[in-house]
């Protein structure tokens, strides 16, 4: 079964999560409790609900960590609340009616098991709670969802994203109360785009406040001084072919970037070769001749990065959706610098997790 056949399974399964979930809670709450005061089995439907609904809850789990337009922290939030609330519910309520309702039948209060949706909430509610805290004040998981950032990052990879460089925010309406750092050049950044705040991108810090920032055929310049860029390789890998490879002096950063020395051009299906199953593969025509004629005045990229402001862009230079064509990142909008790669698996590629690029520094 491809990886793609399992994700349209997991979505499914989210889905039904929610009425096996309400049916399950209703009758967990209301209707089991008699049903055990008078020794009576659970129906078959009601017996195979309760079986399938840790399986629901965790594809829906699945779908919600997955997802690239979720924000993880009011789903660890409402379930915080919802978890909570139901503890609560329980020992100022129900748990005194079931004791009520034991002795009004002359049966020991003991006879009526505490509801598993109780025994789950008081479970899961320190462990969100901790999670919710670990999430939004230390580290933040984070799926590279695009090709932007090649070859630092891939799609696929999960990295660990740390929330505490840039100041500690509050969750939901992300206002600091605390400033512990900011944005350095060359560092990079997840951050929630100005045209899309409901998603969280990922990019590299090219310009800082007030920055005068040239881009000139991939090749940056800052202040009047080029950035070091030295093309040092040829790329293909069978979806991105005829690329180059180059190395880059970014502030601090030593990193790699990926360019097409002539326009790119982007294929409707897959290039021959190429693994991916979500039909798109990318050629470059190859190095241009040494008499090849340079750039427009109108293809260069110049600008001032306003105060409070950063300019941001793509390792993956021709092929990454950045500050050169929406504008720059707020202080206010920067989530966190990413670190580290836990995991790596591109889910539109076969071969499973990529065993090599785990627990790898990012630069």
């Amino acid at each position: 079964m491809t990886l793609a056949a399992l994700l349209q399974i997991t979505l499914v399964l989210s889905w039904l999560a929610v009425p096996v979930g309400l049916v399950c809670v209703t009758d967990d709450w209301l209707l089991r409790p008699r049903r055990q005061l008078s020794a009576a089995a659970d129906p078959a439907a009601l017996a195979l609900a309760y079986l399938l609904l840790p399986i629901l809850i965790g594809a829906a789990v699945v779908r919600l960590f997955i997802a690239e337009q979720v924000d993880f922290s009011a789903v660890l939030i409402a379930a915080a609340a919802a978890t909570g609330a139901v503890w609560l519910a329980d020992g100022v309520v129900l748990s005194r009616r079931r004791r009520a309702a034991a002795k009004a039948s002359g049966k020991d209060p003991l006879a009526i098991r505490e509801p598993g949706t109780v025994d789950y909430a008081r479970s899961f509610f320190p462990v969100l709670v901790a999670v919710l805290l670990l999430r939004s004040f230390v580290f933040a998981p984070f799926r590279i969802p695009s090709d932007s950032m090649m070859p630092t990052l891939r799609d696929g990879d999960l990295i660990l994203v740390d929330k505490f460089s840039y100041g500690l925010r509050l969750p939901l309406v992300h206002t600091k109360f605390l400033s512990t750092g900011e944005p350095r050049r060359g560092e990079v950044v997840v951050f929630h785009p100005p045209m899309a705040p409901s998603q969280a991108w990922i990019k590299r810090v090219v310009g800082l406040p007030g920055d005068h920032v040239e881009v000139r055929e991939d090749r940056i310049t800052i202040n009047g001084n080029a950035v070091p860029f030295k093309v040092t390789a040829d790329y293909s890998d069978g979806c991105y072919q005829q690329m180059q490879i180059a190395t880059e002096h970014l502030g601090t950063h030593v990193h790699q970037a990926l360019l097409c020395p002539v326009p790119l051009e982007v294929t409707p299906q897959p290039l021959p070769g190429c693994p991916r199953t979500d039909t798109r593969g990318y050629y470059c025509g190859g190095t241009p001749p040494a008499d090849a004629v340079p750039l427009d005045e109108a293809k260069i990229f110049r600008t001032v990065v306003p105060p409070g402001e950063y300019m941001v862009m793509g390792d993956n230079r021709d092929n990454s959706d950045d500050s050169r064509y929406w504008g720059f990142v707020t202080e206010r909008e920067l989530i966190g610098r990413a670190r580290y790669i836990a995991f790596s698996w591109d889910p539109h590629q076969s071969g499973g997790p990529v065993w090599s690029r785990m627990g790898k520094r990012i630069n």
